[in-house]
């Protein structure tokens, strides 16, 4: 039997000739009523492709076409073909920003005023983006164009991001035919945590110790494109990079970190200020322009480089060349991906975005951190002796032994010109670099330097590059209207440098702090957390003159003040921002659906490793008990459970004859063993029982008899353990790295039958506070 299709693709299917059976032969069925296959929707001949680049916690002047002294020569070369826009600004925190980016909502409407690791039910944090509100991937996916994504998602619940999750607000249901990253906030860049491929956890081993997750996300992009294009000569891309470089635990290769070795020794004064200059000098601010204020008093602590004690200068300088370096490959993804289109012809007809998702971070504190997830517990009542950053030497920094974060005066260097760090509704928190370029539809004329100071924020990338590209957006979903745009193209001004922005004004809100603009004025809150929420206190800047807010114009115009405060308080409305939040209640409050993720659950040999925070339900801020079940004979070794890595975790191995518990507080090493007593079926229980201060006695016993116990040991708090349970081996990043020097993963050899994890009582200090839905919604119906 042949099959052929009459006229165009449209047309219903013919058969040459009959085939018996099922009520006649085919060539009756053919001639009856068969409805008509739908053409696939086709881009317009000669579309561009689209690349959206979006670099995770990058500062406004971290690139070298903004200032910066790192190496970045492809964004040079996009920056010298196409556009810098001096004036763009994102939302204070990542989830916001990729929601808004992806949708064109203010990010309280797409439903993501904060980020995903809440979810206290109020509108404006729904943490995922609702059915009613279409992704940039599915317009241009309904406009004809292949669609891929690599990197952060970021936009779905943690509940929603283990295996047995309900998988609506993944990427790939939400546009994309292609996806591999990670769903997670940030992971480490040498052992990631969890990467997923399209739907299912990737469970690919590394080839290297020198695998680096920049590269690995770069090879997965190419490889998208080259399959595209081995299959589909015509078709128009769209291609989302999000980049987990540059979000704690910053790390870099070591060739990368090598090339910045001395470049800091100078300090962040004297590197800010060479910044500044570079920016004045290549046009992107005029003369007239001050830099906001160093000091303690006005970057939250940080000290003069002089009076920096001299042997914490060599260790602060270290940070920010392993900063340097992680930017540095960025910038070598990038060329990468350009060198891939012009191999392809394709350079000249691509839409390049690149840009950063929110300010650079003061999270690593004044001094800094090698032990970023202990320096990312938020909690009260932390004891006075917490390790918030456990010396490592200075050779492995940035490499996959340290979780670090650079000290807050880099970050203050990172944000040049501009005040305070990501999370706040100054410049520092929100003004960051865009660069686009389209040689073959945007090129410049030879007089134009190719500077916008237009004001543009993150919610109109998405109209842009969809009116540049000649795709409209999705007018409905599922047969029904979707939401109205927030965001609105500024291809204009990049056309005409003399005209205007469409985007006059826009408000701010991030945990209690608050900002609105207007037509070049801006309203700032300095709110601090737990005071009342008043109409007075606000600061008024000109930012048309002075972008890095140093001049505060409140006194001399109240009425402003007041305008502009009442037109943030209905913006607000409008947008779902209320109730705001600066207590960390939000935070606190989690949906009685997550009780079934802290039921005690059974582990075989085998089980992929059990998602993050699904992992976290069974441990965190609680008692809990390890049982497992396993048969040995002489020589039988490797590890039993382990759960975490580098930043943080504890595992059970047997090795020479002897079962050893290793437990890594954020660097601190500590390990117990002892020797078994016999050979045969060995039921092994590990039990933490939570003590006050938020630490952990951890007891074991085999076969019902004491065993062996540690000393009281301080809890795994915030994201750590971040990579979660394995059994029967130490999957993903290394708890102990003495143990995987010497045996890798260290795969049990004999049978384990099964571990289980029995979650008990929380902690008197836990601070969740549940909400019982069916409660709530009983109530609304009522």
């Amino acid at each position: 039997m042949t099959v052929g299709h009459a006229g165009d693709r449209g047309g219903a299917p013919t058969f040459s000739r009959g085939y018996e059976g099922f009520g006649g032969t085919v060539g009756e069925l053919a001639s009856q009523s068969v409805p008509s296959w739908p053409a696939p929707r086709r881009a317009r001949d000669g579309a561009p492709n689209v690349v959206v680049v979006l670099v995770d916690d990058m500062g406004f002047s971290d690139i070298s076409p903004f200032g910066a002294e790192i190496d970045t020569p492809a964004i040079q070369e996009l920056a010298e073909a196409g556009y810098r826009l001096t004036n763009y600004h994102s939302t204070p925190l990542c989830s916001p920003s990729r929601a808004a980016l992806m949708t064109g909502l203010n990010p309280h409407r797409a439903g993501f005023g904060s980020v995903v690791h809440m979810d206290p039910g109020y509108p404006g944090y729904q943490m995922e983006i609702a059915s009613d509100v279409p992704t940039l991937a599915e317009s241009f996916r309904a406009g004809g164009y292949a669609t891929f994504m690599v990197g952060k998602w970021h936009l779905s619940k943690e509940a929603n991001m283990h295996d047995g999750a309900d998988k609506s607000s993944w990427p790939v249901q939400r546009g994309f035919d292609r996806y591999f990253g990670s769903m997670d906030g940030f992971t480490t860049l040498f052992h990631p945590h969890r990467l997923i491929s399209d739907n299912s956890p990737f469970d690919g081993r590394r080839d290297s110790e020198e695998d680096y997750l920049t590269d690995g996300l770069t090879d997965r992009a190419i490889g998208m494109l080259t399959g595209l294009r081995a299959n589909d000569p015509d078709k128009p891309f769209f291609l989302y990079f999000a980049h987990h470089a540059v979000h704690g635990p910053v790390q870099a290769k070591a060739a990368d970190i090598e090339k910045y070795r001395g470049m800091y020794d100078a300090g962040w004064d004297h590197v800010r200020a060479e910044r500044f200059r570079r920016q004045i000098a290549s046009g992107l601010f005029p003369d007239s322009v001050e830099m906001s204020a160093s000091g303690p008093v006005e970057t939250m602590g940080v000290p003069a480089w002089e009076d920096v004690p001299l042997h914490k200068k060599q260790l602060f300088a270290r940070h920010m060349e392993v900063y340097a370096a992680a930017v540095d490959a960025v910038d070598q993804s990038v060329a990468r991906l350009v060198e891939q289109l012009k191999s392809m012809g394709e350079y000249e007809n691509t839409i390049i975005v690149f840009t950063s998702d929110n300010g650079a971070t003061g999270e690593g504190g004044v001094n800094g951190t090698r032990s970023y997830f202990s320096q990312f517990v938020h909690l009260a009542g932390l004891p006075e002796d917490w390790a918030g950053d456990v010396p490592r030497k200075l050779e492995l920094m940035g490499g996959p032994q340290v979780h670090g974060h650079y000290p807050r005066g880099w970050a203050h260097v990172s944000n040049t010109p501009f005040r305070y760090y990501k999370g706040h509704s100054y410049a520092g928190g929100v003004h960051v670099p865009l660069l686009i370029s389209w040689p073959a539809g945007l090129a410049r004329h030879d007089a134009d330097h190719g500077v916008r100071d237009q004001y543009a924020y993150v919610t109109d990338i998405g109209p842009t590059i969809l009116a540049l590209a000649g795709i409209e957006r999705l007018g409905t979903l599922g047969g029904a209207p979707v939401k109205e745009l927030d965001g609105v193209s500024f291809d204009g001004f990049l056309r005409d440098r003399t005209a205007a922005s469409l985007h006059r004004s826009q408000y701010v809100e991030c945990g209690g702090q608050r900002g609105y603009f207007e037509d070049e004025l801006k309203i700032v809150s300095p709110h601090l957390p737990g005071t009342p929420f008043t109409e007075d206190g606000w600061e008024l800047y000109d930012v048309s003159v002075d972008p890095a807010e140093t001049r505060n114009l409140a006194a001399e115009r109240p009425d402003t003040v007041r305008e502009l405060a009442a037109k943030w308080n209905q913006a607000a409305w409008r947008n779902t921002v209320f109730p705001m939040d600066d207590t960390g209640i939000t935070y606190r409050m989690r949906p009685s659906t997550e009780s079934p993720l802290s039921a005690p659950v059974t582990l075989h040999t085998g089980t992929p490793t059990l998602e993050r925070f699904r992992s976290s339900k069974l441990t965190a801020l609680r008692s809990f008990v390890i049982t497992s079940s396993l048969e040995y004979r002489g020589g039988d070794e490797g590890v039993i459970v382990s759960h975490g890595d580098q930043g943080g975790g504890y595992l059970a191995c047997i090795e020479n004859g002897a079962i050893t518990v290793c437990y890594n507080a954020y660097g601190n090493m500590t390990r117990a063993s002892a020797v078994l007593p016999a050979e045969g079926l060995l039921a092994l229980e590990l039990r933490f029982a939570a003590l006050p201060e938020m630490k952990w006695k951890i007891t074991a016993r085999l076969n019902g008899d004491a065993l062996l116990d540690l000393d009281p040991m301080p809890q795994l708090l915030g994201m750590a353990p971040f990579t979660g349970i394995s059994v029967g081996v130490d999957s993903g990043g290394p708890v102990d790295w003495q143990l995987h020097e010497r045996r890798g993963e260290f795969a049990y050899s004999g049978r384990l039958h099964w571990v289980r994890y029995e979650p008990g009582e929380k902690a008197a200090y836990n601070p969740e506070i549940i909400a019982d839905i069916a409660d709530v919604s009983a109530s609304l119906i009522e």
